[in-house]
């Protein structure tokens, strides 16, 4: 019986790369049915919203969905349709794995990271107050009556909350996942020396998760700390746990140390099943020129894969994608030396294919 999977080619350069992903995960040989679903700023027109219901029916129903990028306006207009999704469908745990493949221009070959980012709570929670709104002021007169601390009226505010569950879930999720995939270490990151009672809650909570799983190595790192790490000894890491925004910004600076955001995949994992899409944006001046890079969507297809627990198929994938990408032929301008020449997206796909 064939799997159902919901498909979201999203907009900008999401078609072309979802649609190379697509053709070479059906040349694995495994059986899936593609329920196509249309969201992003492309169909704001014909739905109202860039994500319309059916969309998060589909996933739900199906339980695993492929996705492009989609457009993010910055500073206005709608919130990010990820975030949207993750909070509707409870994708507490976002995964970014950082893996060099030979032939991809890095400082740092052999590097082999895994980031668990939790994704539901935090500074991302969206509990926004807008400098100027009757109700931040009513809201920075009441953090001056409890904290003490006079706050300027100008001030716009975001809250970062950080809870037990929330963190005793990804915590776990991390330890699990190492566990699984026969990682080494995992290492909890946090600024708990300053935030003691949010970074602090984390950490705390962590190393109680962490003790139950002794066949794994812990540490405890503070986030600046390990933003220095990584560019001086990334090999001395394996899998990071972190909250939120700390999750965010290092995955892309773990994603610089491979290649960057082009060889970049995701995952966002949860209740209500999972979603698998690269980690970089739409890229809207591209659309349609057949030149952009599948490889990060493609291994967040392989991902896929994996996670329905067809691993022949995903090392098959991988393998030949790892083949394409050394002998430096068949690649996208990006992935060559000099940034010159190259084949277009498609091109790259049957390349990979071939291969199989």
């Amino acid at each position: 019986m064939a799997y159902r999977v919901t498909l979201i080619p999203g907009d900008g350069i999401g078609p072309e790369v979802t649609e190379a992903t697509r053709r070479v995960i059906d040349a694995t040989g495994v059986p899936i049915d593609w329920e196509v679903q249309e969201a992003g700023s492309d169909v704001m027109e014909k739905y109202g919203t860039p994500l319309p219901e059916q969309v998060i029916d589909s996933i739900r129903r199906n339980k695993v969905a492929l996705k492009g990028p989609i457009t993010t306006p910055i500073g206005t207009g709608f919130r990010s349709v990820n975030v949207a999704l993750r909070k509707a469908l409870d994708f507490y745990a976002n995964l970014r794995p950082a893996k060099y493949y030979e032939g991809v221009r890095s400082k740092y070959p052999g590097t082999d990271l895994v980031i668990v980012r939790e994704n539901t709570e935090d500074l991302y929670a969206g509990l926004e107050f807008e400098e100027g709104k009757p109700e931040t002021a009513e809201l920075i007169k009441t953090l001056d009556d409890l904290s003490g601390v006079k706050l300027r009226p100008d001030s716009g505010i975001s809250i970062k909350p950080i809870s037990v569950t929330g963190t005793e879930r990804i915590v776990r999720f991390a330890f699990e996942y190492a566990r699984a995939n026969k990682r080494r270490k995992v290492s909890g990151v946090t600024k708990a020396n300053i935030m003691k009672f949010t970074d602090g809650l984390f950490m705390h909570v962590a190393k109680k998760v962490a003790d139950q799983y002794p066949d794994i190595e812990y540490q405890e790192v503070l986030v600046d700390n390990m933003a220095m790490q990584l560019v001086q000894k990334p090999e001395e890491y394996d899998v990071l746990v972190l909250p939120n925004l700390y999750g965010d910004i290092l995955s892309d600076l773990a994603a610089g140390l491979v290649g960057g955001l082009g060889v970049a995949p995701g995952a966002n994992i949860g209740t209500e099943g999972a979603l698998f899409e690269p980690v970089h944006g739409s890229a809207p001046k591209y659309t349609g020129q057949n030149k952009t890079n599948p490889t990060a969507t493609l291994l967040s297809g392989i991902m896929m894969l994996r996670h329905l627990g067809e691993q022949a198929a995903a090392d098959r994938a991988e393998n030949a994608l790892a083949a394409v990408i050394k002998e430096n032929k068949f690649v996208t301008y990006d992935l060559k030396p000099d940034r010159t020449g190259g084949v277009g997206t498609s091109e790259m796909a049957d390349a990979i294919i071939e291969r199989m």
